[in-house]
């Protein structure tokens, strides 16, 4: 098929592209630059930003398919922008589709869409989406997922994927956040020890949409659904963050706070970079604490039996690879990544 992939030039955009071009498809990107590393898979490049009606238009023109992965990620900034990126962008890229006759639209969302806060211990997705936010980006991908959704019909199939904390080399994300929170010595273990999480490794993401887009089509078993997507091997937080940072040459993390006390800071810290004006992300967030104070693990049970997905890449490989990458900035910790 003629693809185009919406934030081609991201973390799981690449990765997405890089996966569809192996398969055999004809890959184009949609992102604000252009991208060195998909000129040497043989992508085509489109430069435009999702807010820009026209520009999505134009770069859907003669696509049998779309995979948007763009979005704006983060735990904090102002709603408008949120919203214009992730609301409206989508709408763009619906609007697109139906425009230039696409018949598969798969969206990249995120379980944060039904993450209240509270312990999320292996729910499907018959979960509720969240009534409460703690932060612009999950509302948002929340309003993108129910639009997405809602625009499936006999003329175009979507589907929308939730991979959970995405992780691996050139991750800008996640793993960078860790480690920068750990040698500022800000990094703790919050509340008590049994929560689990799950992560996924980006080329096991990326696989995901691939599985997801070649079954996808109008009237099909997984047109209008949400499917997880993770590592499907929960750890508790302390394990988790543990491995990361064996990952990146760092000591793991033993000192532990409870979480209302550090959710009341970051509370705190909000209200006042708010009423200061404050661009800079507040050293806490309610959005972080709630994600590293709380269980948060998925049952992927329908996207292995509906999209056929299995996590290719262990954890174990996943962290060696990682590991690998940023091998020539750091020094080499113990051979044998702290896994269970």
């Amino acid at each position: 098929m003629r693809v185009l992939v919406t934030g081609g030039g991201g973390f799981l955009g690449a990765a997405v592209c890089a996966s569809l071009t192996d398969a055999g498809h004809e890959v184009s990107s949609f992102a604000r630059s252009t991208h060195t590393a998909l000129a040497s898979l043989g992508v085509l490049q489109f430069q435009g930003d999702l807010r820009d009606e026209q520009a999505v238009s134009g770069a859907v023109a003669g696509h049998e398919a779309v995979v948007h992965c763009a979005a704006k990620a983060g735990t904090w900034g102002p709603e408008r922008e949120f919203y214009e990126t992730n609301v409206l962008g989508t709408r763009n890229v619906i609007s697109a589709c139906r425009e230039h006759g696409v018949r598969r639209l798969v969206h990249t969302s995120s379980p944060s869409v039904v993450h209240c806060g509270e312990d999320l211990d292996g729910v499907d997705e018959s979960a509720p989406y969240a009534t409460r936010f703690s932060s612009a980006y999950p509302r948002t991908k929340a309003e993108a997922e129910r639009t997405v959704l809602g625009a499936n019909s006999p003329e175009l199939a979507t589907v929308a994927l939730r991979p959970h904390l995405i992780w691996g080399p050139g991750d800008p994300h996640f793993v960078p956040r860790v480690m920068a929170a750990a040698k500022a010595g800000r990094l703790r273990l919050l509340g008590a020890a049994d929560k689990r999480i799950d992560t996924v490794y980006v080329d096991n993401a990326a696989e995901a949409h691939l599985l997801a887009l070649e079954r996808l089509q109008p009237g099909s078993p997984i047109a209008g659904r949400a499917y997880f997507i993770t590592q499907d091997n929960p750890q508790s937080t302390e394990d988790t963050l543990a491995a990361l940072l064996w990952a990146v040459g760092l000591p793991p993390e033993t000192r532990r706070v409870p979480r209302g006390l550090a959710k009341g800071a970051a509370s705190a810290l909000e209200f006042a970079y708010r009423a200061l004006r404050v661009r800079a992300e507040p050293p806490l967030t309610r959005l972080v604490i709630d994600h590293l104070g709380t269980a948060h693990w998925f049952d992927i049970s329908a996207a292995r039996r509906d999209l056929a997905y299995f996590p290719r890449v262990s954890s174990t490989r996943g962290l060696l690879r990682l590991r690998a990458s940023l091998a020539p900035v750091m020094q080499a910790p113990a051979r044998t990544p702290p896994t269970k």
